[in-house]
């Protein structure tokens, strides 16, 4: 059997369908020949090579599909400024022992106190230690759903939101749904129901999701399948948005009050 070219084991590692380019593969051969690794030694780099670029590939991908987007981070979380907020809970699920028990978390509260934030938080968590995650609003998910034209289109589509490990359902109560909307809330939390962990996060208490959904049926079976085994965590606070854009405000009436007017020239005679 003829010798095997350098060129030549990087195409076979490639047609093997290794991940990590050919580059990677061609250092690892010329530092093994040069160290004299054994082949043992030479096959345990290029396995540890390999799966870090598949973990960082993966990751790359559960990242996509999650659609967090942007969020400040938690130590930008100001602890201090709601009046009222179950801070070692929430470093208790950050643990992410809820998504092993397949329990369920509702952030509760005004909007603009930051409860998408907490939620996403706990969503990259989950990413960087392997889970699936998605996040969407409930607006978002429901126009997703009711756009599919099929039954078999929508069974498809369904599984973006009952397959995650995680899933993060923002702005619950923020807009009326008709009863088609609240009976494809209910199929997907009726799906993960001790499947998967699900969070959401809302400004109303459960005895209030019926005005959400007028006339819908299924409220009260959706709340108690979601309620099963679920961390209430309530954020009493003023929204730290309007906080921040009245302090804004202020700034720039600051600086129009520290304007001097420009005096007239008085006209030489």
């Amino acid at each position: 059997m003829a010798t095997m070219t350098m060129s030549s084991i990087i195409e076979g590692f490639q047609k093997l369908g290794f991940r990590i380019d050919a580059d990677t593969i061609d250092a690892l051969l010329k530092d093994a020949t040069k160290r004299r690794l054994s082949a043992a030694q030479l096959c345990e780099r290029i396995i540890a090579a390999e799966t870090r670029e598949r973990d960082t590939r993966n990751l790359q991908s559960r990242g996509r599909a999650a659609t967090l987007g942007t969020f400040k981070s938690i130590d930008q979380f100001d602890w201090n400024w709601p009046r009222s907020i179950n801070r070692p809970l929430y470093e208790q699920l950050s643990t992410l022992d809820f998504i092993k028990r397949k329990e369920n978390i509702l952030l509760r509260g005004q909007s603009g106190i930051g409860k998408t934030s907490l939620a996403k938080h706990l969503g990259l968590e989950a990413l960087n230690k392997g889970y699936t995650v998605r996040y969407t609003t409930l607006a978002s998910a429901l126009a997703d759903l009711l756009k599919q034209e099929s039954l078999p289109a929508l069974e498809r589509r369904m599984k973006r939101y009952t397959a995650p490990s995680l899933w993060i359902c923002d702005e619950i109560g923020y807009l009326p749904c008709d009863s088609r909307s609240a009976d494809m809330l209910y199929n997907i939390i009726a799906r993960r129901h001790e499947n998967t962990a699900t969070i959401i996060t809302t400004n109303l208490g459960f005895k209030k999701w019926n005005t959400i959904f007028p006339g819908a049926a299924c409220v009260s079976a959706l709340v108690d399948r979601f309620v099963h085994h679920c961390h209430v965590m309530d954020i009493d606070a003023d929204s730290w948005r309007e906080k921040e854009a009245s302090e804004f405000g202020s700034k720039g009436t600051k600086k129009q009050k520290g304007k001097t007017k420009p005096q007239p020239k008085k006209r030489k005679r």
